[in-house]
C-alpha cells in the first residue's frame, strides 16, 4: 500500500467509532484492502481484488489480481486456483497458476504441468509461455475498484446510531429499521459530504498480476470454473480472495478488533474446502445487511419462513466457499453472481452470462444490493464507474497507472 494511502485509511478507521461501523470498516475501503495484521505488515501479500472472465473470442480465461503493495515480494507465491466442473457448486478438476518474482522485471510463472514462462512480464503484450498456452503481465496499473468510502461510512454511521438508540432485532438477528432510518441510510450512501458521490480510491495504483490462459487448460472438469487467488509464504497461506467483500464485510461484523482480526486471519489461511467453519459468523453479518432496507428476509437466498437459525444458511454457505464462478461456455460477461443465480429458480435467463467479474463491473453495488434485498440495483453509492478506462478485451485490461500528486487529504474533514 502506498505511503500516502496508509495514513488516509488509518485516519478513516479512526473515525469509525461505533461497534457496527468498526466491523464494516473493511467493506468500506475496498473488496479486501487494509486487511489483517499479517497483510498490513507486508502489503505485498495483501490481495485487493480478483477478476476472472472469458475472452470475447471464447478461447481464454482472463485473470487479474491486484496487490495492495506497489511491488511483488520475492518470498511469496502469487497463485490463481481454477477449479472446473459441469455443475455450479461441484468441481472435479483443478489447476493452479503460480507466479514467483525475483524482481519487478523477473518472474517465473507455471500453469500446472502444461506451460511455463520466465522473464520480464512488464511489457504491454506480457510474457508468453514456452508452449504458447498463456501469457502474463505484472506491474503497476490503475485499480479498477471504485467505492464511495465517505458515503458508505455515513450510511453505516446512520445505521449504527439507530442500533445504539435501541432498534429492534428479530429472532434471526436482523435489525428492524423504520422507513425513515432506511431512507436516511440509502440517502447517505449516494452522496459524499452532502454532494455527489465520489470515488475515494481514484488514482490508486496497486501492483497487478494479469494472466490470460487457454480455456482447454483450465476447464478440464467442465465449463463452469470456480476461481480463487492466494498469496503463499514459505510456511503458510497468508491471504486469499474470491468474490468482492466477503472476508472483510461479513466476519467479526459486531465483534471487537481482536476477535475480528483472529477470524480474518483464520479465514485468509483457509481454503474453500475448509471454510465451512465460518458459516455461523457470516450468517451474523448477513443478518445486519438484510435489515438496511427495513424488510428482514428478502436478502438473496434468504428463507424468511424457515427457523431463524436457518434463514441465512444457504447464502452463508455459498459465501464461505468464496470462489468466483465463471461460465466459460459464454462470452457475454455482464453481471456479478450470474452463475450462482442462474442455478436458482426464476433466474434461468442468467445462464447465458459468463458471470465472474470483469474490470468494468460495478461489483460493490451489486454485491451490497443482493445482501440487502436480493436485487442487483437497490444499493447505489453514487459511483458507477472508475475514473480511468479499463478494458475487458485488450490485454492487460487494467488501465495504465497515472501518476498523481501525494494526497494529504484527511478523510475525516471536508
Amino acid at each position: 500500500m502506498s505511503k500516502s494511502l496508509v495514513p488516509r485509511l488509518r485516519r478513516l478507521l479512526a473515525g469509525l467509532t461505533s461497534v457496527i461501523v468498526a466491523g464494516f470498516a473493511g467493506s468500506v475501503l475496498a473488496s479486501d484492502h487494509l486487511d489483517t495484521p499479517s497483510v498490513i505488515a507486508d502489503p505485498r501479500a495483501d490481495i485487493g481484488d480478483l477478476y476472472a472472465w472469458t475472452s470475447q473470442d471464447g478461447r481464454r480465461l482472463n485473470l487479474a489480481m491486484t496487490i495492495v503493495g506497489h511491488t511483488f515480494s520475492d518470498r511469496l507465491n502469487y497463485v490463481f486456483h481454477v477449479d472446473s466442473g459441469a455443475r455450479m457448486g461441484r468441481t472435479t478438476a483443478t489447476i493452479s497458476i503460480v507466479c514467483r518474482f525475483a524482481g519487478d522485471s523477473a518472474v517465473s510463472c507455471r500453469v500446472g504441468d502444461v506451460d511455463a514462462a520466465i522473464g520480464d512480464p512488464g511489457g504491454q503484450e506480457g510474457l508468453s509461455g514456452r508452449n504458447g498456452r498463456f501469457r502474463a503481465f505484472a506491474g503497476l496499473r490503475d485499480d479498477p475498484f471504485f467505492n464511495n468510502v465517505r458515503g458508505t461510512r455515513a450510511a453505516y454511521n446512520t445505521a449504527a446510531a439507530a442500533l445504539a438508540a435501541g432498534a429492534h432485532r428479530d429472532a434471526a438477528g436482523c435489525p428492524v429499521f423504520d422507513p425513515a432510518t432506511s431512507q436516511a441510510v440509502f440517502g447517505q450512501w449516494r452522496q459524499t459530504d452532502g454532494g455527489p458521490g465520489t470515488n475515494f480510491l481514484a488514482g490508486w495504483t496497486p501492483a497487478a498480476l494479469v494472466v490470460s490462459v487457454d480455456l482447454d487448460v483450465v476447464a478440464r472438469g467442465g465449463p463452469l470454473l470456480a476461481v480463487w487467488a492466494a498469496t503463499e509464504g514459505p510456511r503458510r497461506q497468508i491471504d486469499r480472495a474470491g468474490r468482492p467483500l466477503t472476508g472483510n464485510a461479513l466476519l467479526g461484523t459486531i465483534g471487537s478488533e481482536e476477535v475480528s482480526n483472529a477470524l480474518k486471519e483464520a479465514y485468509n489461511a483457509a481454503t474453500p474446502a475448509t471454510a465451512a467453519k465460518f458459516i455461523p459468523e457470516i450468517e451474523t453479518g448477513l443478518a445486519l445487511y438484510d435489515g438496511f432496507d427495513g424488510a428482514c428476509g428478502n436478502q438473496l437466498m434468504a428463507r424468511p419462513d424457515a427457523a431463524p437459525s436457518l434463514r441465512y444458511r444457504a447464502l452463508a454457505t455459498l459465501l464461505a466457499d468464496d470462489r468466483l464462478w465463471v461460465n466459460s461456455a459464454s462470452t457475454n460477461c455482464t453481471r456479478l453472481f450470474a452463475v450462482e443465480m442462474a442455478a436458482m429458480p426464476g433466474h434461468e435467463a442468467l445462464a447465458a452470462d459468463c458471470g465472474g467479474r470483469t474490470p468494468l463491473y460495478s461489483a460493490v453495488n451489486v454485491y451490497r444490493s443482493l445482501l440487502v434485498n436480493g436485487r442487483s440495483d437497490s444499493v447505489d453509492d453514487g459511483v458507477n464507474r472508475d475514473d480511468q478506462h479499463h478494458s475487458a478485451t485488450a490485454f492487460p485490461f487494467l488501465a495504465p497507472a497515472v501518476p498523481t500528486p501525494t494526497d494529504t487529504r484527511n478523510p475525516d474533514q471536508p
